[in-house]
């Protein structure tokens, strides 16, 4: 069985709604923390005033089985779809040990 690591960077304060989400969709656990992002707030001008530059990014590690749901509920979740809400993506992970599958 595979596994894949789904990252997701939300403004600050969103974090417990899309580890809430991701259990609730099959996710066994989530790990997020506090970071401070630069670069896109810079580059378009006067809206970028209104990005925050606080962030909170959430780690979650899923099985094959598990990883389109998770992902997919937490792009809802956060409303990822609107520029400036934030960003998640999918990377796979070659080796993996301590995940318990359910």
């Amino acid at each position: 069985m595979g596994y894949h690591l789904i990252t997701c960077i939300v403004e600050r304060g969103k974090a417990d709604k899309v580890v809430d989400s991701a259990l609730k969709a099959g996710a066994q656990a989530a790990t997020y923390f506090y970071a401070q992002g630069k670069g896109v707030r810079e580059k378009i001008g006067f809206m970028g005033k209104f990005i925050m530059p606080e962030k909170e990014v959430v780690f979650i590690v899923t099985n094959d089985q598990q990883n389109k749901q998770v992902f997919d509920e937490i792009v809802k979740t956060a409303n990822l779809e609107t520029p400036g809400k934030g960003f998640a993506y999918i990377q796979p992970v070659e080796q993996a040990v301590g995940f318990i599958d359910m």
